[in-house]
């Protein structure tokens, strides 16, 4: 009896199983590590570590680089990333995790979350310039806002082959915020100017205000920037559940149950879509390195504004807020205060850097929202 095919059948993952395909495990794994041992961004980067390593187990039919099948993460493919359903879904919770009253208690902060943007378009220069068409550099610039869904979003329209790199850079750098930005506050400022304290009289915002800035705030973006009409619209719904006051079970269901089940399932597909053969290329090192360069880019013109904001308020204006422009909220904000904190234990400055923070959400859904009608008008 010949038992040679049934061994080939037995083992046919063994038989396909490639040197890249090994490299793909241990980077799915360190993503993993990263999570449980260091605990960077953990809801993120485990559901993606777990779904590499799924993407490069050979013949497990899970996953089909046209997505075409009727694998598990084929089928998660189209219906959650295909159409932006998940990336929609989680800004609803992060809508409902927002509070705007430090920024609508200092509407100047908007200025922070606008220069927080600037790397977004540098990067897409300089990516033209390494070879990227106009709608891949497009969507390796959104990187830098640091904000996944909005990186996913785009990259869904401008760039799809792209997305397992963007999301993964994208995702990866939002948890390297603390370890990133730091030196960069300090290379950037000094002594005397991160122990700048600024004064916070707490004005009161009613509850009608509340209310109205989440509707405002989608008309008027849904006229000027109608791309972006579907991210800050689902983002203002979550804040308006959050600030209404009436719908308590909706507003805690898209913080907790939503938000983490579009996140579990956004995470794993995406982790699917790094199988050997898409993603160890030069194009995926490439984006990495660009993503980078995006986030400094940002959090460097935000540090840079903020120095400017302290040269015209004669010192009042501490330029930390500045690194805190950007879409990573809360994290990027407390760590702004925690610097300034540092440096000084009697200084805080954390309702001025979520004012900054809560206005770079706003600025990254803006920024994505005229990236893709400057391309998509481009063609």
């Amino acid at each position: 009896m010949d038992l040679q095919p049934l061994f080939e059948e037995l083992f046919r993952g063994l038989i396909h199983f490639t040197p890249g395909n090994i490299f793909m495990l241990a980077f799915g794994g360190a993503l993993i590590a990263l999570a449980v041992i260091k605990e960077y961004e953990p809801v993120l980067l485990l559901p993606i570590g777990f779904g590499c390593i799924l993407a490069n187990i050979p013949i497990a039919n899970m996953v089909t680089a046209e997505h075409t099948s009727n694998g598990l993460f084929d089928v998660l493919y189209r219906a959650g990333i295909s159409t932006e359903l998940f990336p929609l879904l989680i800004f609803v919770g992060v809508g409902a995790m927002i509070d705007f009253s430090p920024l609508l208690a200092q509407p100047k902060m908007v200025l922070l979350g606008a220069a927080g943007q600037f790397g977004i378009f540098g990067t897409l220069v300089l990516a033209t310039v390494l070879g990227f068409s106009l709608k891949e550099s497009a969507s390796i610039g959104i990187i830098g806002a640091i904000d996944g869904p909005t990186s996913i979003f785009v990259a869904t329209k401008l760039a799809p082959h792209l997305l397992a790199p963007i999301a993964v850079a994208a995702y990866s750098y939002m948890s390297l915020v603390p370890i990133i930005q730091p030196p960069l506050m300090r290379l950037l400022t000094t002594r005397a100017e991160r122990r700048i304290r600024m004064e916070y009289s707490p004005r009161a915002i009613s509850h009608l205000a509340l209310v109205l800035f989440p509707i405002v705030i989608t008309l008027t973006v849904g006229l000027l920037i109608p791309d972006a009409t579907p991210l800050i619209s689902m983002l203002m719904l979550g804040n308006l559940l959050r600030v209404s006051g009436v719908v308590e079970r909706l507003n805690k269901t898209a913080q907790n149950e939503l938000a983490n089940i579009a996140t579990l399932f956004l995470g794993v597909t995406i982790g699917s879509t790094m199988s050997a053969a898409s993603f160890l290329n030069w194009a995926t090192i490439k984006i990495l390195i660009l993503g980078l360069i995006a986030f400094t880019l940002d959090t460097v013109a935000g540090l840079l504004f903020g120095k400017l904001m302290t040269k015209l308020s004669h010192g009042k204006i501490n330029p930390l807020i500045g690194a805190a422009g950007i879409s990573a909220f809360p994290m990027a904000g407390r760590l702004a205060a925690k610097v300034a904190h540092d440096e000084d234990f009697d200084n805080f400055i954390l309702m001025h850097a979520m004012g900054a923070n809560t206005a770079g959400q706003l600025g990254s859904v803006m920024a994505g929202g005229i990236v893709l009608a400057l391309m998509l008008t481009i063609g």
